[in-house]
C-alpha cells in the first residue's frame, strides 16, 4: 500500500484527511518517493468545505513551479468523522427492520442498549441455512412499520435471518422501503458475508446513522475540487487501509470506520520506512494505536471494534481510545482529576477565534459567588455552521475565522490572511447550513429547539445558557447530536500555559487554568499552584497514552495496577522495587500533537520513539498512497451424503460433483471480488485465491468434504 503501486502517470497525489480538529493536506510525488507540500486549516463541521479548501490551497500553493492544480492525477480522503460519531454517540436517526428474528436475536444485537428509543420493528421472513425461504416476507406488517417510523427517521437498516445465504428478503424489503419513503436503506448483507445475522444488524444500523455524515464530506471535497480546478478522481480510504471511488462508498460509510488509523498506519510505514513497529496516532479527539509485523499489518477480520461496539467491517486490527489533545478535562470525586472521552473546543482556540473570550472568562475569575464548574465554558454552534455569521464575528473580533498552517511547523498552525475575504470557500454554504439549523431544530423537541435557537456561532458562557437543570440537559443532548459545540480547558490547553504548544491564544489557557485551579484546590489559583495544574493534566494525558501503547505491545488491556501506574507515571519504584516495562519494537508516532507529550512518554517506556518527517500529516500521507482492495468470501457445505451446496449473498447451488462444486466457488469469488475492485475504480485488478477446507472423520479425498472456505482478494492501482 505504497505510493509505488501507482502508475507513473499518477505522478501528483493530494492526500486529505478531516479529522475532529484539523483537515491536513499532503500531495505525493510518487516517483520520487517524497511529500512535496502540505498544509493544516481548522476543521469547519458546519461546513466541511470551508476546511478543505483552506488545506488544499494552501497545499497546492507549495506546489514547484510550472505545476497546478490540473496537474493532480487523484484526491484521496481518510476521515475520523465516521469513527468519530460512533466514540461520541453521534448519528442520523435510524428505524431498524429486523426480518426473521427471535427475541433472543433482537436482544443480541444491541443496538436497543446502544441507541435507547430507535424504532424497531421484528416482522416475519426470513431464510434457513440452506438459503430456503421460512415463510413470505410479511409486507403488511413492513407497511404498518413505515407509516409508523418513516416519520421519525432519516434512513432505514435491514437485517435479516440467513441474508448471507439468501438475500431476497432483505432486497425485497429495501425496494418497498425506497418506494414507500424515498430514504435509504443499509443492508446488511452489503456490510458482511459472515453468518452472525444479530451482529449483521448492528453494523447495519451503525452505517445507515452515518450515511449522512460522509456523504456530506464527500460533497464538501467535491466542492472544494471543483472550485479549485481539480479534475481528477476522488477516493475515499476504507478501514482496511484501501481505497474506494467515493461515490461507491457513500452508501456504505460504516467501512470508513477506522480510516483514519489505517491511513495513518500506511503513512507512517511509508514515511518512516519501517517494516516492524507500534503506531500510535494521536488527533484532537482519539488516539488510534496499530501493530505493523515485517511490514504486514494486522488486518481483524472478525470486525473493528469501535467505542466499545464490534463490528463485522474488516479493519486493520487497531485500538481506537477517546484521548486526543482536546479531550475534555473534568473533575471526579474528591477532586480527582480526570481526562474524559468527549471532545471540546479548547479555550485557547475559541480565544484565538474570538478575542472577546479573554473578558469572559475574566469576569468568570471575577465571580467568587457561583457558577462553579460552569465557569471557563462556553456553548457555541459549529465551525462553519453559519458561514456568513462565521465571517462577520471573524471582522468584529479582528480575527482570521479560518486559521491554517504549513505543517511543516511543529503543530504551530499561522493565520492565513485574508480568509474571511473569501466568498468562494463558501459559495452556496450560507443557505443551505441555515436551511439545515432550520430543519434540525423544528425535528428536536421542544426544550432543545428552545435553547438550540439561544445558541450563535460567537461563543457565550454555558452558566448563561444552563440556567436550569432542564436547560443543561438540553445542552448535553445538542452537544450529543453535533449541533452545538462546548468548549472548555483540555490538556492542548495546559500544553500552551506549560509554553509547549503556541498556535492559539495562551492567555486564554491561563485563564481557564487558574478557574480549573480554583476549582479543584478551593484556593486562589497562584502562578505557582496554575502552572502545576497544567503539569497535572499533561502528566495524566502522556500517562493514559504510554498505558495505552503497553496495551497494543501486549496485546491485551493490562491492569491499571500499582505496577503499570508505576511504570506509566514516570516514577517506575513500588517500595524497594525497580520496575520496566517497554514495547520491543519502536513506537511510530503520527498526528498533530504528538510532539507535545511522546517525547515524555518514550522517556518514562524506556522504548524508542520515532517521529518521522512530516508526521503530524501522516494520516493524509497515507491516504494518497494506497490501493483498491476488496474480498469475497464463497462457502460450500457437504451434508456427508454426497449433496455440497455453494453459499454466497447472491444464493446458494447445490451440487452433486465436489470437484465442479469448489470450481464454482472459485469461479464466483474471483469474479465477485474482481467486479468489486472495478467499480470502486482500480483497472486491471489482480485477484488472489485462498482454499481451506474441513472434513468429515475418515474423509480420503474431497467427497468427504464438510465445509470449504473460499477467499478471493482482488487488488487494483486507482
Amino acid at each position: 500500500m505504497t505510493a509505488t503501486s501507482h502508475s507513473a502517470a499518477t505522478s501528483y497525489l493530494i492526500g486529505v484527511d478531516t479529522g475532529g480538529t484539523y483537515t491536513d493536506a499532503a500531495i505525493i510525488e510518487a516517483q520520487g518517493h517524497k511529500v512535496v507540500a502540505s498544509a493544516k486549516s481548522i476543521t469547519t463541521k458546519g461546513d466541511l468545505a470551508i476546511g478543505v479548501t483552506g488545506a488544499i490551497t494552501d497545499a497546492i500553493a507549495q506546489l514547484p513551479q510550472g505545476l497546478a492544480a490540473k496537474d493532480i492525477a487523484l484526491v484521496s480522503v481518510s476521515t475520523t468523522l465516521a469513527t468519530n460519531a460512533v466514540v461520541e454517540g453521534h448519528g442520523s436517526a435510524v428505524g431498524v427492520v429486523l426480518i426473521g428474528f427471535d427475541a433472543a436475536m433482537v436482544e443480541r444485537t444491541g443496538i436497543a442498549k446502544a441507541f435507547p428509543g430507535i424504532p424497531m420493528a421484528v416482522i416475519g421472513g426470513g431464510h434457513d441455512h440452506n438459503g430456503d425461504a421460512r415463510m413470505a416476507l410479511d409486507v403488511d406488517a413492513l407497511r404498518a412499520a413505515l407509516e409508523a417510523m418513516a416519520p421519525k427517521v432519516d434512513a432505514f437498516a435491514v437485517a435479516s435471518a440467513f441474508a448471507v445465504r439468501n438475500a431476497a428478503h432483505e432486497l425485497q424489503a429495501r425496494a418497498f422501503i425506497v418506494e414507500a419513503t424515498g430514504k435509504p436503506v443499509t443492508l446488511s448483507t452489503e456490510l458482511s458475508s459472515s453468518l452472525d445475522a444479530p451482529r449483521r444488524a448492528l453494523t447495519a444500523t451503525l452505517n445507515a446513522r452515518l450515511i449522512a455524515r460522509v456523504s456530506g464530506l464527500i460533497d464538501a471535497v467535491g466542492r472544494s475540487m471543483a472550485q479549485l480546478g481539480v479534475n481528477c478522481p476522488l477516493m475515499i480510504v476504507k478501514g482496511d487501509g484501501s481505497l474506494a471511488l467515493a461515490h461507491s462508498v457513500a452508501t456504505r460509510p460504516i467501512e470508513t470506520v477506522l480510516s483514519g488509523p489505517a491511513a495513518s498506519l500506511v503513512g507512517a510505514q511509508w514515511l518512516s520506512g519501517l517494516q516492524s513497529f507500534i503506531m500510535s496516532d494521536m488527533g484532537g479527539t482519539t488516539t488510534d494505536l496499530g501493530v505493523l509485523i515485517d511490514g504486514r499489518p494486522k488486518v481483524n477480520e472478525e470486525g473493528a471494534e469501535v467505542g466499545g461496539w464490534r463490528t463485522m467491517v474488516r479493519a486493520i486490527d487497531v485500538r481506537t481510545i477517546g484521548l486526543g489533545g482536546d479531550s475534555e478535562v473534568a473533575l471526579g470525586a474528591a477532586g480527582k482529576l480526570t481526562i474524559n472521552p468527549q471532545r471540546i473546543v479548547p479555550v485557547s482556540l475559541l480565544g484565538h477565534r474570538y478575542p472577546q473570550v479573554l473578558a469572559m472568562l475574566q469576569a468568570d475569575l471575577a465571580d467568587v459567588e457561583g457558577g462553579g464548574a460552569l465557569h471557563g465554558r462556553f456553548v457555541l454552534l459549529p465551525f462553519g455552521a453559519r458561514s456568513g455569521a462565521d465571517s462577520e464575528s471573524g471582522a468584529r473580533s479582528g480575527t482570521d475565522a479560518e486559521p491554517s498552517a504549513r505543517s511543516g511547523a511543529d503543530y504551530e498552525p499561522s493565520a492565513r490572511p485574508g480568509a474571511d475575504s473569501e466568498p468562494s470557500a463558501r459559495s452556496g454554504a450560507d443557505s443551505e447550513s441555515g436551511a439545515k439549523l432550520g430543519m434540525q431544530t423544528a425535528e428536536l423537541p421542544p426544550r432543545e429547539a428552545e435553547v438550540l435557537r439561544l445558541v450563535t456561532e460567537a461563543p457565550q458562557p454555558l452558566r448563561k445558557l444552563a440556567t436550569s437543570l432542564h436547560a443543561q440537559r438540553a445542552i448535553a443532548a445538542l452537544q450529543k447530536k453535533g449541533l452545538i459545540q462546548v468548549a472548555g480547558f483540555t490538556p492542548s490547553d495546559a500544553a500552551h500555559v506549560l509554553g509547549l504548544q503556541a498556535n492559539w491564544s495562551k492567555p486564554a489557557a491561563v485563564l481557564a487554568a487558574q478557574l480549573g485551579c480554583r476549582l479543584r484546590e478551593m484556593k486562589f489559583p497562584t502562578p505557582e499552584r496554575t502552572q502545576a495544574y497544567a503539569q497535572l493534566v499533561w502528566s495524566e494525558t502522556v500517562r493514559l497514552t504510554a498505558k495505552a501503547i503497553l496495551d497494543t505491545a501486549c496485546g491485551f488491556t493490562l491492569p491499571d495496577d500499582k505496577l503499570v501506574q508505576a511504570v506509566c507515571s514516570g516514577a517506575p519504584r513500588v517500595g524497594l522495587a525497580q520496575v520496566s516495562l517497554r514495547p520491543s519494537v519502536p513506537v511510530v508516532a503520527v498526528g498533530g500533537p504528538v510532539k507535545v507529550y511522546y517525547g515524555e512518554v518514550g522517556h518514562r517506556l524506556g522504548c524508542e520513539m520515532v517521529f518521522p518527517p512530516f508526521c503530524d500529516v501522516a494520516n493524509a500521507v497515507g491516504a494518497a498512497t494506497g490501493v483498491v482492495a476488496h474480498s469475497v468470501r464463497v462457502e460450500v457445505h457437504g451434508d456427508g451424503s454426497g449433496v455440497f451446496r455453494l453459499h454466497s449473498t447472491v444464493g446458494s447451488q447445490q451440487f452433486t460433483d465436489v470437484a465442479l462444486a469448489l470450481e464454482a466457488a472459485r469461479t464466483l469469488a474471483r469474479a465477485a471480488a474482481a467486479d468489486a475492485v472495478r467499480a470502486m475504480g482500480a483497472s486491471d485488478p489482480q485477484v488472489q485465491l485462498t482454499l481451506s477446507k474441513t472434513f468429515f472423520p475418515h474423509a480420503v479425498d474431497d467427497r468427504g468434504l464438510m465445509e470449504a472456505v473460499v477467499l478471493a482478494e482482488a487488488m487494483g492501482r486507482p
